[in-house]
């Protein structure tokens, strides 16, 4: 399972490749976008970016996979957006959007989840090295009077 250390290195090295690039390299990943997810931490109060991937766009609707890996324990930003779905969301190095997180239910992960395999198989891998079932989160825009 990835470290915290080694989930750190890999967001840094992203970030880096997205700057030294001016973004030409890094805002896609095996087809999926690459996206930027700015949470409020649920302890500290601050925001937290993590760079993730989403193997599902439905229109607006980006669908995110809370895998760390395969790792048994949940990823920080899961956390963050159980307590507070208020994220900015950047996509692509594009400019950072008001949207709302919500933790798939689980109607929604059962159909969304054979979509996300078909997309990208290493979650498939993901799920099978850990007993948790992974959740998925599904970032929407915030409508225009709420932002």
């Amino acid at each position: 399972m990835p470290s915290n250390f080694a989930l750190k290195t890999m967001n840094t090295a992203h970030r880096a490749l997205l700057k030294v690039s001016c973004g030409k390299l890094g805002n896609d990943f095996s087809g999926m976008p690459s996206i930027e997810l700015v949470t409020i931490g649920r302890k500290s109060g601050r925001p937290h970016a993590v760079m993730l991937t989403a193997p599902i766009v439905d229109g607006d609707t980006y669908v995110v996979v809370a895998s760390r890996g395969g790792d048994p324990q949940h990823p920080a930003w899961l956390h963050n957006v159980r307590d507070n779905p208020d994220v900015q969301v950047s996509v692509r190095s594009g400019p950072r959007q008001p949207m709302t997180a919500r933790i798939a239910n689980a109607e929604e992960r059962a159909a969304l989840w054979p979509r996300v395999i078909a997309a990208q198989k290493v979650y498939a891998g993901y799920q099978k090295k850990t007993t948790r079932e992974i959740p998925l989160v599904l970032l929407t825009p915030k409508p225009a009077s709420a932002n």
